[in-house]
């Protein structure tokens, strides 16, 4: 015992209690907040992207677009382009039905692809090949493929997603694309107003390349998150330069374009598929966070799925952003067919957040 007392004689008794309890507790901390401090650092190690040009948005349902184009600075045509709709689809019906409602006037072609895998290699239905009769009202101006999924296990989501995108541009090819049409690139749920595509496909002297300024939703059309939603774009297209592309890829954006509602899903089943399914799969970092009695409270509460802070560039942004996204009661400038088809699609209207099972 006398030996005992002498070799602990030689030690800190407050240092080796922090070695034994508090460094096992810091690195269980780091394991489970380590992304939130990450994220809440980063206007420390990542600066902001260069602003965008944002280009005033004029319309009104009574002015007439010789006005309209004016009012941009651009010339009026004696007939309107080509509009060609080209999405990658993974399994949202809902929106994509509301999409080309709300397109569907002033588009000449929609051009939809579709793959039995996901980007993060998992096998999934075709889903839209399944519900093709659902969609009768744009079958005369379809063109429509399927791409087999590579299934590289192990391999970077985004290698995938590139590899469908890259189809894409052919399967626009087949669908007769030329140039000076207009090509809409953005996914399923950034949907631009019918309004915006009428006025791009009427005026000249529009930017080759032009950024859509999006309002931001999350699970509904109840929680606004900002209107910061820009990779949405509008083309002339150009044969041998145009790349179907999801990126930034000119400074010119403009303003209230459309609405981007991420996340708005019908079933909870559909919502595991997705967290899954898309390219940050990495941000599932717990198991519990696929539970769907979790996902059903998250979306009530107009809270983050994956439990991350706000990806912003200022301190000032990422507090502001801080918490649940508050509610908007607001179903004004939403598209018409939501409204037109409320009894199926209620769920995506303020103070509608339960979900089904399905």
């Amino acid at each position: 015992m006398s030996r005992l007392k002498c070799a602990l004689r030689g030690f800190d008794l407050k240092a080796l209690l922090f070695l034994l309890i508090g460094v096992p507790i810091i690195i269980f901390v780091i394991y489970v907040h380590g992304q939130k401090v990450t994220y809440f650092l980063r206007p420390i190690w990542e600066k902001p992207p260069k602003p965008f040009t944002v280009l005033p948005h004029y319309y009104h349902e009574n002015a007439s677009m010789a006005n309209l184009c004016k009012l941009h600075g651009w010339k009026v045509r004696e007939a309107p382009r080509r509009v060609f709709d080209a999405v990658l689809f993974s399994n949202e019906l809902d929106i994509l039905d509301i999409r080309w409602h709300e397109l569907s006037p002033y588009v000449s072609e929609f051009v939809l692809l579709e793959s039995n895998s996901t980007f993060t290699g998992l096998e999934k239905k075709l889903h839209f090949k399944e519900n093709r009769q659902k969609f009768e009202f744009a079958e005369s101006r379809l063109t429509y493929g399927m791409i087999g999924g590579r299934f590289v296990k192990g391999e970077n989501p985004f290698v995938e997603e590139s590899y469908q995108r890259v189809a894409l541009d052919q399967l626009l090819k087949i669908a007769g694309i030329t140039d000076d049409d207009l090509l809409i690139m953005s996914d399923v749920d950034e949907i631009p107003s019918g309004h915006t595509i009428n006025l791009l496909r009427w005026c000249d002297d529009t930017p080759e390349i032009l950024h859509l300024q999006l309002k931001n939703y999350l699970y509904s059309f109840q929680f606004m998150l900002d209107d910061k939603s820009w990779r949405a774009s509008v083309h002339r297209y150009r044969a041998g330069k145009t790349r179907y592309a999801h990126y930034r890829q000119t400074d010119d954006l403009l303003a209230d374009s459309g609405w981007h509602c991420s996340f708005c899903f019908r079933y909870i089943n559909d919502f595991v598929f997705k967290m899954k399914a898309y390219s940050h799969v990495d941000r599932i970092r717990f198991s519990y966070f696929l539970n769907p009695k979790r996902i059903q409270h998250v979306i009530c509460q107009g809270a983050d799925l994956f439990d991350m802070l706000p990806e912003e560039y200022t301190f000032q942004e990422i507090i502001a952003k801080l918490g649940p996204i508050p509610s908007t009661y607001s179903a004004v400038h939403l598209p018409a067919y939501l409204l037109e088809k409320v009894d199926q699609y209620r769920y995506l209207l303020p103070g509608n957040c339960m979900r089904e099972s399905g």
